[in-house]
This record gives C-alpha cells, structure tokens and sequence, in this order.
C-alpha cells in the first residue's frame, strides 16, 4: 500500500536525491521556504517520499544519499497524506509562506520565550546574531545578569 513517509538525507544532497527519485519515478516532495532572498528547505535533511511500503523500501532506503527512512525497528511510519496537502496548500510560487504569529522584537523590545526549557523567562532582546534566526537576550534577575542565545522563532515580543 502506498503512504508517504519522511527520508532523513544527507546535508545538502536535497536537489540531488529529489531528481533521483524523480527519475525513478517515485513522488518526492521537498518544501522550500525563503530566507532572505534565498530559496532553502522547510525541513533541511528531510524530505517526504510516496512509494509502497514493504515492496519498494528497500529501493528507498539503499538510494544514495538516502540516511534513513523514518520509523520505529519494525517498519518505517507513514504520514497522513493531509499533513502534506496542508504543507502545498501554504505554498505560493513553490515556496512555503511561514506566518508571523506576532510582530517581531527589535533590539531593546522587552520579550519572553515561549517554547523549549526557559518557556516564561523574559529580558530584553540585545541583538540578532549573524544566522538571523538566532538572537542574544539579556536575562534580569535580581542583582544577576545573563545572556541567552536562541533561536528567534522561540520568542514573542511583550506589548502593554
């Protein structure tokens, strides 16, 4: 039975595996998105691959440039084919369009993280970082003073 199922692939091989299974004839879908004015994957090292599990894995699995096919020991995972339709329905011109959820903290905005082990912890945002999608925040507690770096998407900004 076919279902899609997610390929963990070697780092920067993504345009390589996709024109080998296209070739092969499998379905392949690898989701950009912007950053900056450049075009790279929503899911760098992952790509999502339609094909009929078991008769076709182990042309899957051995392909060069192919790491793995997700899963438990027993059997790779498929993924609900609605998951991937929600992923194409976000795309404008092959690019996935990521929403803002907020507006986002320039240097000196008060913020809080919102995900990951400091959820709830607040400071003031100091600076991007050369990645973009990294930030420095300066954490107050008390008489204690600290830096954080993590990633921007894991703030929000704090607006009175």
């Amino acid at each position: 039975m076919t279902h899609w199922f997610v390929i963990n692939i070697k780092s920067r091989k993504e345009s390589l595996i996709e024109s080998l299974f296209t070739e092969g004839g499998f379905t392949i879908y690898n989701p950009k998105r912007l950053r900056g004015n450049k075009t790279c994957c929503l899911f760098p090292g992952y790509a999502f691959i339609f094909f009929d599990y078991p008769a076709q894995y182990k042309l899957v699995k051995y392909t060069r440039g192919v790491k793995s096919v997700l899963g438990t020991s027993l059997a790779p995972i498929p993924i609900p084919k609605e998951f991937i339709s929600e992923i194409r329905s976000r795309e404008k011109n092959g690019v996935v369009e990521l929403q803002n959820m907020c507006e986002m903290p320039v240097v000196g905005d008060e913020i809080e993280v919102i995900c990951g082990p400091l959820k709830g912890v607040r400071g003031i945002f100091n600076k991007e970082l050369k990645d973009r999608d990294r930030v420095a925040i300066l954490l107050n507690y008390v008489s204690y003073q600290a830096k954080l770096i993590t990633s921007k998407s894991s703030l929000r900004k704090l607006s009175y």
